[in-house]
């Protein structure tokens, strides 16, 4: 569904992009979230701003109390996305074989004591993983919620080898709630003001240590309420699968600009959230763009170099000349 932004909003929206100072930043994202339309097609521009409205507040009590102890991960990427799970889920031994990252592994509890964050790549683009301590329904570190809350999505991490695995990764989830922290597999279209919901991708590991019924029982049980999807670190098409899922789970879009009579280079994509239209595109290469945007032409799909809107809605890998 297109995101029909209002002029009001885009005067809020151009209002943070020139912003310099934290206050003008926040005032300007407050704003862009009072006046967004309210409907399924801004639910992922709705929990974007709500993040670095998030990210922008713990920013600004960091600096106002630089003795207090707080843990800060700076996003990097296409997006950020936190691995949740119990202890010994396999959350460590997934961000060591997606990413170049060399976090603590071993066979106890609590392992990870700190943030580790790695990059993997998808395709043309990076995603940063942070693995985190594990949580139980009696602990979960004070300042891991800080974290979460800076993240575009989870990866709940469930170990089918391990009894009462079902149990374990609820707990994680009653836990994330009671912050207002609520993982979820799609954004809800009536969500409590209160909350910041994630979209969570649950991820079944160490399949190469079970029976196939043993993934087949979670994902009849998880299902309904998350993606599932079966990981091994051996590799192989889980991994790809892993990796396409989330990509989907995150509604990004990749998109690629050539300058006039220039040969196009589909490389170094421009990454949007799904919804995106040739306008949003312009504005996040240059505040000053859109005003003076004339026309754009579009490849991709059955386009082929096709004169398009300001207001047409872009897809993921479309070509898009803009011209001024």
């Amino acid at each position: 569904m297109p995101a029909n932004l209002t002029p009001v909003y885009r005067e809020a929206e151009a209002a943070y992009r020139a912003a310099t100072t934290a206050e003008e930043k926040r005032a300007a994202l407050e704003r862009m979230l009072a006046t967004i339309p309210k409907h399924k097609g801004t639910e992922k521009l709705q929990a974007e701003i709500k993040r670095k409205l998030a990210r922008l507040r713990q920013e600004t009590e960091r600096r106002a109390n630089p003795k207090r102890r707080t843990v800060h991960v700076e996003p990097e990427g296409a997006a950020q996305v936190v691995l949740l799970g119990p202890p010994n889920a396999g959350k460590s031994s997934l961000l060591a074989a997606l990413t170049h990252a060399e976090p603590g592994i071993a066979d106890y509890p609590f392992t990870t004591t700190r943030p580790q964050p790695g990059m993997m790549r998808f395709e043309d683009v990076r995603i940063q993983l942070v693995d985190l301590p594990p949580v139980t329904a009696d602990h979960m570190d004070p300042w891991l919620p800080n974290v979460v809350q800076m993240a575009d999505a989870a990866v709940l991490v469930v170990d089918p080898s391990q009894p009462g695995t079902l149990d374990a990764a609820e707990a994680v989830s009653e836990r994330m709630e009671s912050v207002h922290l609520p993982l979820v597999g799609a954004l809800p279209e009536d969500p409590d003001p209160r909350d910041m919901p994630l979209p969570t991708l649950v991820v079944v590991a160490k399949t190469d240590l079970v029976d196939p019924g043993d993934v087949e029982v979670i994902r009849e049980l998880l299902g309904d309420r998350f993606p599932v999807v079966p990981f091994s670190v051996k590799g192989g098409r889980e991994v790809q699968g892993f990796k396409v899922a989330l990509w989907h789970l995150l509604g990004l879009i990749r998109v690629y600009t050539k300058k006039p009579g220039q040969k196009a280079e589909r490389r170094d994509p421009f990454v949007l959230p799904e919804g995106s239209t040739v306008l949003d595109l312009a504005e996040r290469i240059h505040q000053d763009l859109p005003a003076k945007l004339v026309s754009a032409r579009v490849w991709g799909g059955r386009l082929d170099g096709q004169q398009v809107s300001k207001e047409f809605e872009l897809r993921d890998r479309d070509l898009v000349q803009l011209n001024t």
